[in-house]
Formats: C-alpha cells, structure tokens, sequence
C-alpha cells in the first residue's frame, strides 16, 4: 500500500498548499489591511452586521485565524464588545466556507496545471518587474499564491488517487465516525489551518478514499481543530481575550456536537441538492457550509447568554494605579492639589523603579519598601507591562488635573496647579529618554570592548548616586536645604556629564572604541543625562516655592 502512495509528492502538495494560504493572507492584508480593520472596528456594532463583516473578510482573507486573532486584538483594546467579538467569530466560519468551494468547483473539474501555472509565471514575472511598486509586488504576490493553491491540490491529489486505486474500502475496520472527527481535530490543530485540512479531505473524498460520511466527520473535526491559534493567542492575555477565546472554542465545539449527532439528517438534507457518490466534493462543500450556518442560527439567540457567561467565568479587574487621588474630590481645593502633589511623587518613584530595573539594578539598594504597582499586581510586572501602567498613571493624573481645573481656584492656587503638573510632564520625559536607551544598554553590557562594560557600570553607578540624592532632598525638612540640595545634585549630574565626554575622548584618542561605538556612546549619554536633569526638574517643581523655583532657573542660566 504504502509503495503505491508518493509520499514526498503529499508532502509537498501539502506544503505548496500552506505556504499558498499565507501568500495569500499576507497579501490582501497587504493591499487593504487597514480597511478590512476598519470594517472589522466599526461595521460590528449589531449582531448581524458582526457575523455578516465576520463572513465577509475571512472569504476575502482566506482565513479565520486571522480574523479572529484581529477580533482579539480589538476586544482587548476595548474597541469591540465581548458580543460582536462572539458575533464575528461565528460569521468568520461561515466565511472559511468558501475555500471549500474554489477547491470543490475548480480543484477537481479542470485541469489543474493548465490554470495553476499561468498564475504562477505572470506572478513570478511581476515579482521581477514590479520590484519598486508595493501594490503591484503585492499584487504579483497574490497571483502566485492562487497558482500555488491549485498547484499544491494537483500535488496531492495525484499522489492520493495512487492509493487509492490499490484500497478496497470494505477491508478497512469500521472503527466508527468519532475516529475521523478526532482525525480532523488533530490534523487541524497541527497545520493551524482548517482550509489545508478540508482540502485534505476534499481530496482524500474525491479518490474515494473516504466515504462521505468519513470526510464530514472530519470537516466537524477540522472546526474544532482551528480553534486552537484563538486559545493560543488568549493565553496570558487579559481576560477579554480570554473570554474570545473560549466563545470560539465553546461555539466552535457544541457546533460541532449538534452537527456530529445531527449528521444523517445533515446527509439526507444534502442529498436534495447533490448525489453523494457522483458529486461527493460539491456536496461536502454544502454540507461544510450548511452546518456551519446551522450553528450560527442555534446560537444567535444565545450570544447574550454566552457573553454573560464568560464575563462571570473572565471578570474584568482593573488595576488601581493611583494611590492619592482616587480618594480625594476635586471640589475641595486645597486637598486635591496636595493629592495630586502626592501622587506625582508617586509618579516619580515608579519611574524610578522603572529605570532602575531597566538598568538591572536591585532596587533594593534605593527602596526599602515595595512600591505600589508591586503590591496592586498579582505578578511582578515586565518592563514592558511597567512602561504602560506608568502611561496610565500619568493619564489619571492629567485627567484629575483636568477637572480640578474647572473648579473655582484663586489665581496662585492656579500658577501652583500648573506648575506640578509640568513635574510630571518632566518624569514622563525622563521615563521616555530611558526607554529609547534600553537597547544600547544591553549592547555596552554583553558587549566585547571592556570599555563599553565599563561604562555601564558607570551609568549604574550614576543613577543609583542620583536617586540616594533625591530621596535624602525629600526627606530634609526645610525648603532651603532642599533648594541647596538639588542645586547641588544638579552640578554633579553636569560634572558626570563632561567626565564622561572627557573620558570618551581619551578612549578614541587610545583606540578604545571603534568609530561606530562613539556616536552610541555620546548619544546615550546625552539622552541619560538629559533624563537625570528631568528628575531634578520635576522634584524643583514639586518641593520649592515659586521664588525658590525663580532663583534656581536663574542659577541654571548662569
């Protein structure tokens, strides 16, 4: 048997025929994208016009995959509710109906060379003449997947019709429909790709491989089996994607139940409009289709339900960022401006977690105590994660200014107002200056030149100085010895600044660093040191009187 079968021609069939569907995709989401994400955002706001947008793109994209990975990313913006999310999903099965389709009504009922290879030539010659044009490689692009799609279908049909004229049907066990419908499952899961599986079984059906029966079983199976790159996708995330995620699986599954147990009616029902064992591939393209519209209608009603159900099982929890001005209303004044004032200082101190674990340094030798998106997070937060909650933190502060504004302030309690929230302003800034060196200052850490190891220890060492400065100036008691202080810590971040100038000089004079390595080096050292003055600046703003502020922009300009 296994004589008759060209395996390495399967293979390769199979092969062509992925690689096909990702031209594909890549390429109508090259050319319109950002269009069919506007359609996606702004044509779900009903359930119909949700499964109608979801059917619509993934017959256009080839792929529900896809679809649903953007409905993810929509829910867990925000910008999609957890229904049309559900909505879309069930319509992007009806979409990836199509493929099923193009194969059954071209795949097996011409010859496939004939079509496949002019696709492919006029698209290879496009690639070559049309370097310079981004629609038109694109375009090249698509015409080659579609040359490939029929050429990978020849591919495995040829090597599958083989076998099959050596297989007498009634000698393989009847180990029963379930069997098939796990095949499918698995098979899917595998290749991350329900329309490669269905053309599988599409031809396995066409070569008499399989009884129709088996090869619906399977297609049941194949809509399980995709299901799996939403879950994979949701995992980690927030719990809206976590709810997408299992409306898929759970929509995806009890479909396909109701299908499986309802599949002799199904059978009948198909043999209105197609002989199975003359047409067997157009018929299994309507019943692909028919028990996917079925489970659109079986759960239209229930999507309500299911939304709700999945919000008790994934509540949303959200984080509380700030610690001061969530307590405190804006219609008293005196009290808001102080928490605001507290609350920036906050500010400061995650920003300065921020870049000292950016840095790789144990913020144990700055704090004493855990900071408070430490003790609101269930996990310790990443860099990245700790970047966007210091964003958010900013905004509530900006959006509490906002409102304090519109309250009645005496002139100097306005200037005051004013004047701290450019603090924060100023740390945001900083906090932007570190992450732009992030990179380079992995480079100087894992790199071959001492020199540039040295001079990351060196801007550790910077820092960690800086940040005992400024935590020592908050603890003084008076505003005079805070003035003094930061004039002071002010000076110093100056004087490291053009030791560090100095020293890079010498080590281009030595041959120390390479040409490349010194416009890095002063680059980084101007946006840190640019940073550290911005800390400087904002605890300025925060501490001192308004004359004291005056006096210190004086002494900077001397």
């Amino acid at each position: 048997m296994i004589g008759n079968l060209d395996l390495w021609k399967l293979m390769a069939g199979l092969g062509i025929f992925l690689f096909s569907m990702v031209l594909l995709e890549e390429s109508v989401k090259a050319l319109s994208g950002r269009a069919f994400r506007h359609m996606i955002r702004l044509y779900t706001n009903t359930r119909m016009k949700a499964i109608g947008s979801g059917t619509l793109v993934t017959a256009i994209l080839q792929s529900s995959s896809a679809v649903s990975l953007m409905v993810l990313a929509f829910v867990g913006a925000g910008v999609m509710s957890i229904q049309n999310g559900v909505g879309v999903i069930m319509g992007s099965n009806i979409g990836t109906t199509f493929t099923a389709w193009i194969v059954a009504t071209l795949g097996f009922k011409i010859e496939i060379e004939s079509f496949a290879l002019p696709f492919i030539g006029i698209g290879g010659i496009g690639l070559m003449f049309f370097r310079d044009s981004t629609k038109l490689t694109h375009t090249s692009r698509l015409l080659i997947g579609f040359g490939f799609l029929f050429l990978g279908l020849d591919y495995m049909k040829v090597s599958v019709e083989n076998i099959a004229q050596t297989i007498d049907m009634g000698r393989i066990p009847d180990y029963g429909l379930w069997l098939y419908l796990l095949i499918g499952i698995l098979l899917t899961a595998v290749m991350q790709a329900s329309a490669a599986s269905i053309a599988i079984v599409l031809t396995a059906l066409n070569s008499q491989l399989i009884t129709f029966e088996m090869g619906a079983a399977m297609v049941i199976g194949a809509n399980v089996g995709t299901t799996i790159t939403v879950l994979l996708g949701s995992i980690g995330g927030a719990p809206a994607k976590k709810r997408v995620g299992f409306s898929h699986l759970i929509f995806n599954a009890l479909t396909a139940v109701v299908a499986f147990l309802a599949l002799p009616i199904l059978v009948w029902g198909i043999k209105i409009f197609f002989d199975i064992h003359t047409n067997s591939v157009m018929a299994l393209a309507l019943f692909h289709t028919l028990f996917n519209v079925l489970g659109v209608i079986i759960f239209l009603p229930l999507m309500g339900l299911l939304s709700q159900v999945l919000l008790r099982l994934y509540p949303d929890y959200k984080e509380i960022l700030t610690v001061y001005i969530d307590k405190t209303p804006t219609e008293v004044p005196d009290a808001a401006t102080a928490a605001i004032r507290k609350e920036i200082v906050h500010l400061l101190e995650e920003c300065q977690l921020y870049n000292l674990r950016l840095l790789r340094i144990d913020e144990k030798l700055v704090f004493d105590h855990d900071l408070h998106f430490e003790k609101c997070m269930k996990k310790k937060p990443t860099l990245d994660h700790l970047y966007e909650n210091l964003k958010l933190l900013h905004a509530e502060i900006f959006s509490f200014y906002s409102r304090l504004q519109n309250q009645k302030l005496e002139e100097s309690e306005a200037k005051e107002l004013e004047r701290i929230i450019y603090a924060s302003r100023n740390i945001m800034n900083s906090l932007k200056n570190f992450k732009s060196i992030r990179h380079n200052m992995d480079e100087f850490d894992g790199s071959d030149n001492s020199y540039l190891n040295v001079q990351y220890k060196l801007f550790r060492k910077r820092l960690v100085e800086l940040y005992h400065v400024m935590n020592r100036i908050r603890q003084m008691k008076s505003r005079e010895e805070q003035y003094r202080g930061l004039l002071t810590s002010f000076s110093q971040i100056e004087d490291a600044d053009r030791q560090f100038i100095h020293e890079t000089m010498n080590a281009v004079s030595t041959g120390q660093v390479q040409q490349m390595e010194i416009s890095t080096l002063l680059l980084v050292n101007r946006l840190f040191t640019q940073a550290c003055r911005l800390q400087i600046f904002s605890l300025k703003d925060i501490l001192l009187s308004q004359e004291q502020i005056s006096d210190f922009d004086r002494e900077m300009d001397r």
